[in-house]
Protein backbone atom coordinates (compact mmCIF):
# COMPACT_ATOMS: atom_id res chain seq x y z
CA UNK A 1 0.00 0.00 0.00
CA UNK A 2 0.99 3.61 -0.56
CA UNK A 3 1.38 6.20 2.11
CA UNK A 4 -0.78 9.51 1.20
CA UNK A 5 -0.14 12.78 2.41
CA UNK A 6 -2.96 12.31 5.29
CA UNK A 7 -1.91 8.65 6.06
CA UNK A 8 -3.40 8.12 10.26
CA UNK A 9 -2.47 4.95 11.91
CA UNK A 10 -5.92 4.51 12.74
CA UNK A 11 -6.17 3.24 8.96
CA UNK A 12 -3.45 0.26 10.42
CA UNK A 13 -5.52 -0.54 13.47
CA UNK A 14 -6.17 -3.78 14.74
CA UNK A 15 -9.92 -4.69 15.07
CA UNK A 16 -8.63 -6.06 18.51
CA UNK A 17 -5.51 -4.64 19.97
CA UNK A 18 -3.41 -6.92 21.59
CA UNK A 19 -1.54 -6.38 25.22
CA UNK A 20 1.17 -8.43 26.62
CA UNK A 21 1.67 -8.40 30.44
CA UNK A 22 5.55 -7.31 31.52
CA UNK A 23 7.19 -7.00 34.19
CA UNK A 24 8.34 -3.32 33.92
CA UNK A 25 5.89 -1.49 32.17
CA UNK A 26 2.33 -3.41 33.54
CA UNK A 27 1.23 -4.00 29.71
CA UNK A 28 2.96 -3.62 27.08
CA UNK A 29 -0.11 -2.08 24.25
CA UNK A 30 0.09 -3.23 20.28
CA UNK A 31 -2.77 -1.31 18.29
CA UNK A 32 -1.23 -1.79 14.77
CA UNK A 33 -1.11 -4.69 12.52
CA UNK A 34 2.25 -4.16 11.10
CA UNK A 35 3.53 -4.16 14.89
CA UNK A 36 1.81 -7.17 15.56
CA UNK A 37 3.25 -8.84 12.40
CA UNK A 38 7.29 -7.42 13.15
CA UNK A 39 6.87 -9.35 16.43
CA UNK A 40 5.59 -12.35 14.81
CA UNK A 41 8.59 -12.36 11.89
CA UNK A 42 11.44 -14.87 12.92
CA UNK A 43 13.84 -12.53 13.16
CA UNK A 44 11.95 -10.93 16.45
CA UNK A 45 11.34 -14.29 18.20
CA UNK A 46 14.88 -15.59 17.22
CA UNK A 47 15.50 -13.01 20.08
CA UNK A 48 13.90 -15.00 22.53
CA UNK A 49 16.85 -16.93 22.14
CA UNK A 50 18.92 -14.56 22.47
CA UNK A 51 19.94 -13.51 26.46
CA UNK A 52 19.57 -9.73 27.00
CA UNK A 53 22.77 -9.94 29.62
CA UNK A 54 25.20 -12.44 28.50
CA UNK A 55 26.88 -13.57 30.96
CA UNK A 56 25.38 -11.69 33.81
CA UNK A 57 22.96 -14.77 34.96
CA UNK A 58 26.48 -16.41 36.38
CA UNK A 59 26.86 -13.44 38.72
CA UNK A 60 23.16 -12.43 39.33
CA UNK A 61 21.28 -15.79 38.93
CA UNK A 62 18.10 -14.60 37.60
CA UNK A 63 19.16 -12.02 34.96
CA UNK A 64 18.34 -14.78 32.42
CA UNK A 65 15.19 -12.12 30.30
CA UNK A 66 15.85 -12.03 26.27
CA UNK A 67 16.70 -9.61 24.30
CA UNK A 68 12.82 -10.19 22.85
CA UNK A 69 11.69 -8.85 25.88
CA UNK A 70 13.39 -5.85 25.90
CA UNK A 71 12.85 -5.31 22.26
CA UNK A 72 9.25 -4.67 23.56
CA UNK A 73 9.99 -2.77 26.19
CA UNK A 74 11.72 -0.37 24.09
CA UNK A 75 9.04 -0.11 21.51
CA UNK A 76 6.51 0.67 25.32
CA UNK A 77 8.60 3.25 25.72
CA UNK A 78 9.30 5.14 22.63
CA UNK A 79 5.03 5.11 22.56
CA UNK A 80 4.73 6.32 25.76
CA UNK A 81 7.09 9.37 24.26
CA UNK A 82 4.69 9.82 21.51
CA UNK A 83 1.53 9.70 24.27
CA UNK A 84 3.47 12.83 24.82
CA UNK A 85 1.59 16.45 24.23
CA UNK A 86 5.05 18.01 22.66
CA UNK A 87 6.10 14.74 20.05
CA UNK A 88 2.04 14.00 19.70
CA UNK A 89 2.33 17.04 17.98
CA UNK A 90 5.54 17.06 16.93
CA UNK A 91 5.72 14.39 14.32
CA UNK A 92 2.67 13.22 11.89
CA UNK A 93 1.73 9.40 11.98
CA UNK A 94 4.08 8.37 9.24
CA UNK A 95 7.24 9.47 11.17
CA UNK A 96 5.52 7.60 14.57
CA UNK A 97 4.97 4.14 12.70
CA UNK A 98 8.77 4.55 11.47
CA UNK A 99 9.98 5.31 15.14
CA UNK A 100 7.96 2.57 16.87
CA UNK A 101 9.22 0.23 14.25
CA UNK A 102 12.48 1.17 14.58
CA UNK A 103 12.05 0.41 18.18
CA UNK A 104 10.86 -2.73 18.28
CA UNK A 105 13.76 -3.98 15.63
CA UNK A 106 16.28 -2.31 16.94
CA UNK A 107 18.32 -5.06 18.18
CA UNK A 108 17.45 -8.41 15.90
CA UNK A 109 21.15 -8.33 14.63
CA UNK A 110 22.81 -9.27 17.68
CA UNK A 111 24.38 -12.72 17.94
CA UNK A 112 24.40 -15.23 19.80
CA UNK A 113 25.79 -14.00 23.32
CA UNK A 114 26.21 -10.95 21.63
CA UNK A 115 29.34 -8.92 22.08
CA UNK A 116 31.33 -11.92 22.56
CA UNK A 117 30.44 -13.02 19.36
CA UNK A 118 31.06 -9.81 17.68
CA UNK A 119 34.77 -9.92 19.28
CA UNK A 120 35.68 -12.52 17.53
CA UNK A 121 33.66 -12.95 14.44
CA UNK A 122 33.34 -9.64 13.82
CA UNK A 123 30.82 -7.42 12.32
CA UNK A 124 28.14 -4.93 14.23
CA UNK A 125 24.99 -5.50 15.75
CA UNK A 126 23.53 -2.86 14.51
CA UNK A 127 25.12 -3.04 10.71
CA UNK A 128 23.28 -6.38 11.28
CA UNK A 129 20.09 -5.10 12.45
CA UNK A 130 20.10 -2.61 9.21
CA UNK A 131 20.70 -5.73 6.96
CA UNK A 132 17.57 -7.45 8.04
CA UNK A 133 15.80 -4.68 7.53
CA UNK A 134 16.78 -3.64 4.13
CA UNK A 135 17.34 -7.30 2.60
CA UNK A 136 15.47 -10.90 1.91
CA UNK A 137 13.67 -11.22 5.56
CA UNK A 138 10.49 -11.39 6.96
CA UNK A 139 10.68 -8.11 8.41
CA UNK A 140 11.90 -6.83 5.46
CA UNK A 141 8.42 -8.01 3.75
CA UNK A 142 6.31 -6.90 6.06
CA UNK A 143 7.41 -3.21 6.03
CA UNK A 144 8.00 -3.22 2.63
CA UNK A 145 4.05 -4.98 2.31
CA UNK A 146 2.68 -1.67 3.91
CA UNK A 147 4.96 0.85 2.37
CA UNK A 148 8.25 0.51 0.12
CA UNK A 149 10.41 2.94 1.63
CA UNK A 150 9.30 2.15 4.93
CA UNK A 151 12.07 -0.23 5.42
CA UNK A 152 14.82 2.34 4.41
CA UNK A 153 13.46 4.78 6.42
CA UNK A 154 12.90 2.73 9.62
CA UNK A 155 16.77 1.48 8.84
CA UNK A 156 17.48 5.64 8.67
CA UNK A 157 16.99 6.09 12.32
CA UNK A 158 18.92 3.15 13.40
CA UNK A 159 21.47 4.51 11.11
CA UNK A 160 21.38 7.77 12.86
CA UNK A 161 20.90 9.22 9.54
CA UNK A 162 16.93 9.85 9.14
CA UNK A 163 16.48 13.97 8.38
CA UNK A 164 14.20 14.12 11.24
CA UNK A 165 16.26 14.25 14.17
CA UNK A 166 13.82 13.11 17.11
CA UNK A 167 13.07 9.95 15.79
CA UNK A 168 17.08 9.01 16.15
CA UNK A 169 16.68 11.40 19.92
CA UNK A 170 14.19 8.98 20.79
CA UNK A 171 16.02 5.35 19.66
CA UNK A 172 19.28 5.91 20.38
CA UNK A 173 21.35 8.93 22.02
CA UNK A 174 22.24 9.62 25.65
CA UNK A 175 18.87 9.46 26.78
CA UNK A 176 16.56 7.02 24.67
CA UNK A 177 14.17 4.53 24.96
CA UNK A 178 16.86 2.02 24.67
CA UNK A 179 18.84 3.07 27.38
CA UNK A 180 15.49 3.36 29.91
CA UNK A 181 14.37 0.40 29.52
CA UNK A 182 17.54 -1.88 29.49
CA UNK A 183 18.09 -0.24 33.10
CA UNK A 184 15.22 -0.84 34.16
CA UNK A 185 14.96 -4.37 33.12
CA UNK A 186 18.39 -5.38 33.76
CA UNK A 187 18.18 -3.87 37.46
CA UNK A 188 14.69 -5.54 38.61
CA UNK A 189 15.69 -8.86 36.15
CA UNK A 190 19.44 -8.58 38.33
CA UNK A 191 17.63 -8.27 41.74
CA UNK A 192 19.42 -5.32 42.28
CA UNK A 193 17.95 -1.70 42.47
CA UNK A 194 21.07 0.42 41.11
CA UNK A 195 19.03 1.10 38.17
CA UNK A 196 16.27 2.46 39.47
CA UNK A 197 15.15 6.20 37.95
CA UNK A 198 11.99 8.05 37.60
CA UNK A 199 11.46 7.80 33.75
CA UNK A 200 7.98 9.24 33.87
CA UNK A 201 9.21 12.13 35.37
CA UNK A 202 11.83 12.46 32.40
CA UNK A 203 8.95 11.95 30.22
CA UNK A 204 7.08 14.74 31.57
CA UNK A 205 9.65 17.20 31.41
CA UNK A 206 10.43 16.55 27.77
CA UNK A 207 9.83 19.35 25.15
CA UNK A 208 10.53 20.16 21.11
CA UNK A 209 12.86 23.21 19.98
CA UNK A 210 14.75 23.84 17.44
CA UNK A 211 13.55 20.08 15.76
CA UNK A 212 15.29 18.56 18.86
CA UNK A 213 13.92 16.98 22.21
CA UNK A 214 15.06 19.11 25.17
CA UNK A 215 14.07 18.79 28.54
CA UNK A 216 12.66 21.06 30.79
CA UNK A 217 14.91 22.51 33.72
CA UNK A 218 12.56 21.30 36.41
CA UNK A 219 13.85 17.34 35.05
CA UNK A 220 17.16 17.58 35.69
CA UNK A 221 17.30 15.77 38.96
CA UNK A 222 15.79 13.18 37.40
CA UNK A 223 18.01 13.09 34.57
CA UNK A 224 20.76 13.51 37.47
CA UNK A 225 19.61 9.95 38.84
CA UNK A 226 19.35 8.18 35.41
CA UNK A 227 22.63 9.08 34.75
CA UNK A 228 24.10 7.78 38.28
CA UNK A 229 22.00 4.84 37.54
CA UNK A 230 23.73 4.16 34.76
CA UNK A 231 26.94 4.39 35.88
CA UNK A 232 26.42 2.23 38.78
CA UNK A 233 25.01 -0.86 36.55
CA UNK A 234 27.89 -0.51 34.61
CA UNK A 235 29.99 -0.90 37.64
CA UNK A 236 27.99 -3.29 39.83
CA UNK A 237 26.33 -5.58 36.81
CA UNK A 238 27.30 -4.98 33.73
CA UNK A 239 31.13 -4.70 34.41
CA UNK A 240 31.43 -7.49 36.75
CA UNK A 241 33.90 -9.50 37.33
CA UNK A 242 32.91 -12.76 36.99
CA UNK A 243 30.34 -11.90 34.10
CA UNK A 244 33.73 -10.67 32.29
CA UNK A 245 34.94 -14.14 33.14
CA UNK A 246 32.49 -15.88 31.53
CA UNK A 247 32.02 -13.31 28.16
CA UNK A 248 36.10 -13.86 27.63
CA UNK A 249 35.87 -17.45 28.21
CA UNK A 250 33.33 -17.57 25.24
CA UNK A 251 35.77 -15.72 23.06
CA UNK A 252 38.42 -18.46 23.89
CA UNK A 253 36.07 -20.87 22.42
CA UNK A 254 34.75 -18.94 19.67
CA UNK A 255 38.53 -18.07 18.86
CA UNK A 256 39.41 -21.88 19.05
CA UNK A 257 36.99 -22.82 16.73
CA UNK A 258 38.04 -20.07 14.51
CA UNK A 259 42.16 -20.99 14.66
CA UNK A 260 41.47 -24.64 13.81
CA UNK A 261 39.04 -24.04 11.20
CA UNK A 262 41.51 -21.95 9.61
CA UNK A 263 44.20 -24.59 10.33
CA UNK A 264 42.13 -27.48 8.43
CA UNK A 265 41.51 -28.87 11.77
CA UNK A 266 39.00 -32.24 10.95
CA UNK A 267 36.04 -31.36 13.64
CA UNK A 268 33.98 -34.74 14.41
CA UNK A 269 31.10 -31.85 14.86
CA UNK A 270 28.94 -31.22 12.11
CA UNK A 271 29.93 -27.07 11.92
CA UNK A 272 27.06 -26.19 9.32
CA UNK A 273 25.92 -23.43 11.11
CA UNK A 274 28.96 -22.08 12.27
CA UNK A 275 30.20 -22.23 8.76
CA UNK A 276 29.10 -18.97 7.08
CA UNK A 277 30.38 -16.94 9.66
CA UNK A 278 34.04 -18.77 9.50
CA UNK A 279 34.54 -17.74 6.49
CA UNK A 280 33.15 -14.45 6.50
CA UNK A 281 29.92 -14.99 4.21
CA UNK A 282 26.98 -14.68 6.26
CA UNK A 283 23.60 -13.83 4.63
CA UNK A 284 20.25 -12.69 6.80
CA UNK A 285 19.24 -16.43 6.95
CA UNK A 286 22.63 -17.59 7.81
CA UNK A 287 21.95 -15.32 11.01
CA UNK A 288 18.90 -15.65 11.67
CA UNK A 289 19.35 -19.54 11.80
CA UNK A 290 21.96 -19.21 14.27
CA UNK A 291 20.99 -18.75 17.91
CA UNK A 292 22.44 -19.58 21.95
CA UNK A 293 20.69 -23.20 21.25
CA UNK A 294 22.50 -24.08 18.44
CA UNK A 295 26.11 -22.92 19.84
CA UNK A 296 25.27 -23.94 23.31
CA UNK A 297 24.67 -27.16 20.98
CA UNK A 298 28.39 -27.24 19.45
CA UNK A 299 29.52 -26.29 23.18
CA UNK A 300 28.65 -29.89 23.95
CA UNK A 301 29.71 -31.45 21.07
CA UNK A 302 33.16 -29.80 21.63
CA UNK A 303 33.68 -31.42 24.95
CA UNK A 304 34.39 -34.83 22.52
CA UNK A 305 36.52 -33.02 20.40
CA UNK A 306 40.31 -34.19 19.96
CA UNK A 307 41.51 -30.80 20.28
CA UNK A 308 42.38 -30.52 24.12
CA UNK A 309 42.12 -26.69 24.31
CA UNK A 310 38.94 -26.77 22.65
CA UNK A 311 37.33 -29.33 24.45
CA UNK A 312 38.70 -28.29 27.77
CA UNK A 313 37.45 -24.74 27.61
CA UNK A 314 33.91 -26.16 26.40
CA UNK A 315 33.70 -28.49 29.50
CA UNK A 316 34.66 -25.73 31.56
CA UNK A 317 32.06 -23.66 30.35
CA UNK A 318 29.23 -25.80 30.75
CA UNK A 319 30.31 -26.61 34.20
CA UNK A 320 30.87 -23.35 35.49
CA UNK A 321 34.66 -23.75 35.77
CA UNK A 322 35.20 -19.79 35.27
CA UNK A 323 38.89 -18.43 34.24
CA UNK A 324 39.78 -16.43 38.15
CA UNK A 325 40.97 -13.16 37.93
CA UNK A 326 43.14 -10.48 39.37
CA UNK A 327 44.10 -6.87 39.46
CA UNK A 328 46.57 -6.01 36.58
CA UNK A 329 49.18 -3.78 37.40
CA UNK A 330 51.20 -3.68 34.57
CA UNK A 331 51.99 -5.87 31.41
CA UNK A 332 55.22 -6.71 32.78
CA UNK A 333 53.31 -9.04 35.14
CA UNK A 334 50.91 -9.97 31.91
CA UNK A 335 53.93 -11.34 30.59
CA UNK A 336 55.13 -13.54 33.24
CA UNK A 337 51.64 -14.92 34.34
CA UNK A 338 51.42 -16.40 30.25
CA UNK A 339 54.92 -17.13 30.87
CA UNK A 340 53.24 -19.44 33.82
CA UNK A 341 50.65 -20.50 32.44
CA UNK A 342 52.62 -21.90 29.16
CA UNK A 343 54.77 -24.19 31.92
CA UNK A 344 51.90 -25.38 33.52
CA UNK A 345 50.63 -26.48 29.84
CA UNK A 346 48.24 -23.74 29.04
CA UNK A 347 48.46 -22.13 25.92
CA UNK A 348 48.28 -18.75 26.81
CA UNK A 349 46.56 -17.20 23.45
CA UNK A 350 43.37 -19.56 25.25
CA UNK A 351 44.12 -19.21 28.76
CA UNK A 352 44.67 -15.87 29.54
CA UNK A 353 43.11 -12.74 28.76
CA UNK A 354 42.92 -9.34 30.01
CA UNK A 355 41.13 -6.56 29.83
CA UNK A 356 40.49 -3.05 31.15
CA UNK A 357 37.00 -1.48 31.62
CA UNK A 358 35.79 2.12 31.46
CA UNK A 359 32.64 3.91 31.53
CA UNK A 360 32.40 7.39 31.34
CA UNK A 361 28.18 8.45 32.48
CA UNK A 362 28.05 11.07 30.03
CA UNK A 363 29.64 12.56 27.05
CA UNK A 364 29.82 16.44 26.68
CA UNK A 365 30.14 17.78 23.44
CA UNK A 366 30.60 21.38 24.13
CA UNK A 367 28.51 23.84 22.45
CA UNK A 368 28.58 22.18 19.20
CA UNK A 369 25.20 21.43 19.38
CA UNK A 370 25.62 17.68 19.02
CA UNK A 371 22.12 15.91 18.72
CA UNK A 372 23.38 13.30 21.64
CA UNK A 373 23.80 15.90 24.19
CA UNK A 374 21.40 16.44 26.99
CA UNK A 375 20.11 19.82 26.08
CA UNK A 376 18.18 21.70 29.47
CA UNK A 377 15.34 24.65 28.17
CA UNK A 378 15.07 27.34 31.01
CA UNK A 379 12.19 29.54 32.33
CA UNK A 380 13.63 32.11 30.21
CA UNK A 381 13.71 29.80 27.24
CA UNK A 382 17.34 29.65 27.03
CA UNK A 383 19.03 25.97 26.06
CA UNK A 384 21.50 24.75 27.75
CA UNK A 385 23.89 21.36 28.15
CA UNK A 386 23.22 19.30 31.20
CA UNK A 387 26.67 19.80 32.74
CA UNK A 388 25.91 23.83 32.98
CA UNK A 389 22.44 23.08 34.83
CA UNK A 390 23.51 19.78 36.75
CA UNK A 391 26.69 20.06 39.54
CA UNK A 392 26.39 16.34 39.89
CA UNK A 393 27.28 15.82 35.86
CA UNK A 394 29.71 18.83 35.94
CA UNK A 395 31.13 17.19 38.94
CA UNK A 396 31.68 14.23 36.97
CA UNK A 397 33.12 15.60 33.98
CA UNK A 398 35.80 17.59 35.68
CA UNK A 399 36.76 15.00 37.80
CA UNK A 400 40.64 14.10 37.10
CA UNK A 401 39.79 10.57 35.77
CA UNK A 402 37.14 8.31 34.97
CA UNK A 403 36.96 4.93 36.47
CA UNK A 404 38.93 2.21 35.06
CA UNK A 405 39.23 -1.59 35.81
CA UNK A 406 42.04 -3.69 34.54
CA UNK A 407 42.56 -7.41 35.34
CA UNK A 408 43.89 -10.47 34.15
CA UNK A 409 41.71 -13.89 34.25
CA UNK A 410 43.30 -17.21 33.94
CA UNK A 411 42.67 -20.74 35.02
CA UNK A 412 42.12 -21.95 38.65
CA UNK A 413 44.70 -24.26 38.31
CA UNK A 414 47.40 -21.52 38.30
CA UNK A 415 45.82 -19.67 40.92
CA UNK A 416 48.44 -20.50 43.31
CA UNK A 417 51.52 -19.93 41.33
CA UNK A 418 50.21 -15.99 41.24
CA UNK A 419 50.44 -15.48 44.80
CA UNK A 420 53.81 -13.45 44.12
CA UNK A 421 52.02 -11.01 42.29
Amino acid sequence: MGFPENFSLKSIELNEKRVIRDAIHDYIHVDHLIIWRLINSQEMQRLRRIKQLGGTYQVFQSAEHSRFVHSLGVYQVVRRMLETECLSNALNDYDKLCVMCAGLLHDIGHGPFSHSFEGVFGGNHEDMTVKMILEDSEVHHILSSFYEKLPQDVASIIQHTHPHHILIQMVSSQLDADRMDYLLRDSYMSGTTYGHFDMSRILRTMRIRDGKIVYKESGVQAIENYILARYHMYWQVYYHPTARSYEHLLQCIFQRVKDLYREGYDFQTQLDYLIPMLENRVQVQDFVDLDEAVVLYYFKEFRHEKDFILSDLASRFLNRHLFKYMQLKNLDDLKRIKDIAKDKGYHPDYYIVSDNQKQIPYLHYGESGELSEIEILDSEGSLSPLPMKSEIVSAILNSKRFKSDQKVFFPKEIKDELSIF
